[in-house]
């Protein structure tokens, strides 16, 4: 399938400098095949890369660039038997969304075995590998879990819940949460906090608040989510606040990104854009790796989803 020029206005995070981004061109994806769910980690002028791969062993393929552009598979993060089974599990189930992470001198990976094992976490001096055996994160109660390290050297781990007290309002009724997380023993500390209740606006119902991340920038805590579940109402939402704990405020101009509503008939159409990670490129400037995936003929797609990336 040819690789469409994918040629998009993305908006910056509001209270920069800069309030929308000059008009980008990039040839997407830049991952192409079976490579949903994207996390990116910068450490020092490397970039690793990391995707879903639910049932499939080995698992967590791990991607190494210098420049955003080229990349090469480095290792797998599970890959040993004796870490992870997924036999008797549908392809489909298997690892959710691994978000990775480092910090003084270890690569944390967090992920969560839908039917298993739940929630974990690994590590590993090379992020080529070994990776470490899994350590259960019993406490979170959910999927996408994500990693944030803040600079007085504390940790939080946060993550797609469920709805309040367990009574969703309607179907895919979702909650962000957070924990903070002691990174050397690998355990939560403290109590659990709801950080985001359904998604930008609960008065519109919305679906699948998950895939959450937290970047830091001016002294604002900048929370950012996928919204509108993995079709084509998928999307990026961000909100903003003075403390990591919230509250956390929505933008006005949500979503930040996402391809619903465009027409239908479009040339080389792309759909489903949204679980997004941002990172800072080698030009300084700053950019978003996501999940999107390419149809055809209607609903049909022989690559499923892929990692694409904007300014």
């Amino acid at each position: 399938m040819r690789q469409p020029i994918l040629s998009v206005l993305f908006l910056c995070l509001w209270g920069l400098n800069v309030g929308i981004a000059q008009k980008t061109t990039l040839v997407n994806p830049i991952l192409s095949g079976f490579y949903p769910d994207p996390s990116i980690v910068q450490v020092d002028k490397d970039y690793y890369l990391i995707n879903s791969t639910f049932s499939y062993f080995p698992g967590i393929p791990v991607f190494h660039s210098k420049d955003l552009k080229n990349w090469k598979q480095i290792g797998n993060v599970i890959d040993r038997p004796s870490q992870m089974d997924f036999m008797g599990e549908r392809l489909t189930r298997g690892l959710f969304a691994p978000a990775i992470s480092y910090h003084k001198g270890t690569y944390y990976v967090t992920c969560t075995d839908i039917d298993h094992d739940g929630n974990f976490v690994v590590t590993a001096k090379n992020p080529a590998g070994p990776w470490s055996n899994p350590v259960r994160i019993p406490q979170v109660r959910g999927i996408d879990p994500s990693l944030y390290f803040d600079d007085n050297d504390k940790a939080y781990i946060l993550y797609n819940s469920d709805a309040p007290d367990n009574k969703p309002q309607y179907s895919g009724h979702r909650t962000i949460r957070m924990y903070e997380f002691d990174y050397q023993n690998l355990k939560v500390v403290g109590e659990e906090k709801q950080l985001v209740n359904g998604g930008v606006d609960i008065s519109k119902k919305p679906v699948w608040i998950e895939g959450p991340h937290i970047l830091k920038r001016n002294n604002w805590y900048y929370l950012y989510a996928a919204e509108g579940g993995t079709s084509v109402n998928h999307s990026e939402v961000v909100f903003r606040s003075k403390s990591v704990w919230g509250p956390y405020v929505p933008y006005e101009h949500n979503p930040i990104l996402t391809q619903k509503g465009l027409p239908e008939d479009r040339k080389d159409p792309v759909t489903s854009a949204g679980h997004a990670q941002f990172v800072e490129g080698p030009d300084g400037k700053t950019y978003s790796i996501f999940l999107a995936v390419r149809p055809y003929e209607g609903d049909f797609y022989n690559t499923g989803r892929e990692t694409f990336m904007l300014r």
